[in-house]
């Protein structure tokens, strides 16, 4: 897939999002990871970002937090395991 977006590290450690990304989670006061995740399935209810914009945030989540599910299943599956 072709890159729209020139991205840069920003306030969330590991995380390369377009500025203009970054500009607008600073004004929402979004600053960390799990505020990020969170927020994940709104982001093109934020103004400032349209739904390309989501995508490339999304991507860019999916390569440094794993699912909310994984986690889940990684856990139980360690209780199996022990």
């Amino acid at each position: 897939m072709p890159r729209f977006y020139d991205t840069c590290a920003g306030p969330i450690s590991g995380l390369y999002l377009p500025p203009v990304a970054w500009d607008v989670l600073q004004r929402e006061k979004i600053q960390t990871l799990e505020q990020l995740v969170d927020i994940a399935d709104r982001l093109e209810q934020v103004e400032g970002i349209e739904p390309r914009m989501a995508e490339v945030i999304r991507e860019a989540l999916a390569r440094v937090a794993p699912p909310k599910e994984q986690i889940v299943g990684e856990m139980l599956q360690a209780t199996w395991c022990a």
